[in-house]
């Protein structure tokens, strides 16, 4: 026997699971023995997910309080308890001068991106605080420490994900309830082409030269991050924003 996984006996919810980012930090944790509910807004994606990892799906879209508090009640009537929430379900407007975005498209984002922390903490701390222990990792992005034109509201939304953060962390530590964002830089995810407006060989390019080690962010480099900072190794981290960006922000 090889030495004890670094999850085990833990349970793990993980937004926006069925993809991406998400997706790595589902596969990781379930390497580390963890047991996961991968929750999206495409069910079929975080069943087909469950089914290759032995793990459950649930449908949710974490803009709305009913379907988040449905999500909460079916995660601890499945596990009985909950160890870790990962807030990484996220979307961007499309690159576009700040006075130009749609009202539609900013409110997106806003629920998404924002709303959608207040609501799991709203259905899961109470749990947390009573079991005086607990995770949460929100993924952000290095677009809340450095922002890029043309995507201002998307950044803006990130850079309120950092200040939830550390505000949480401070007010949850007390409890014994640990909170820290990653920023990863943009990867090889559903939202590449929507951060670049196009995908080109030369958009790429001008990209890729802005990030110092030379490589877009892995949904594996998320797993790794995620998987460490939700794990006891972490006992002593709170309120960070870890930045896994290959340099991007420096």
């Amino acid at each position: 026997m090889g030495e004890m996984m670094r999850l085990e006996g833990k349970v793990a919810i993980v937004t926006g699971g069925a993809s991406g980012f998400g997706a790595g930090i589902v596969r990781k944790f379930a390497a580390e023995g963890a047991r996961v509910l991968i929750a999206d807004i495409n069910l079929e994606g975080a069943e087909a997910l469950a089914r290759e990892l032995g793990q459950k799906a649930g449908h949710v879209d974490v803009s709305k309080d009913a379907s988040v508090n449905q999500l909460a009640a079916a995660a601890l009537m499945a596990f009985g308890k909950v160890d870790i929430l990962v807030n990484n379900a996220g979307v961007s407007h499309l690159p576009a001068a700040l006075d130009e975005i749609s009202e539609a498209d900013f409110d997106r984002v806003f629920n998404v991106n924002m709303k959608s922390v207040y609501l799991t903490a709203r259905h899961l701390v109470p749990h947390f605080k009573a079991r005086k222990t607990g995770a949460i990792l929100n993924v952000a992005s290095t677009a809340a420490v450095s922002p890029r034109p043309r995507l201002s509201w998307y950044n803006a939304s990130k850079g309120w994900m950092v200040t939830a953060t550390k505000s949480m962390a401070v007010e949850l530590a007390p409890f014994g309830v640990r909170v820290n964002a990653i920023n990863p830089v943009a990867g090889e995810t559903p939202l590449l082409k929507t951060f670049m407006g196009e995908d080109t060989p030369e958009i790429r390019a001008k990209f890729l030269a802005t990030i110092p080690l030379g490589r877009f962010s892995t949904p594996e480099d998320m797993g790794n991050a995620a998987c460490f900072l939700c794990s006891d190794e972490a006992s002593m981290i709170t309120g960070v924003a870890m930045e896994v960006d290959g340099g991007r922000v420096i």
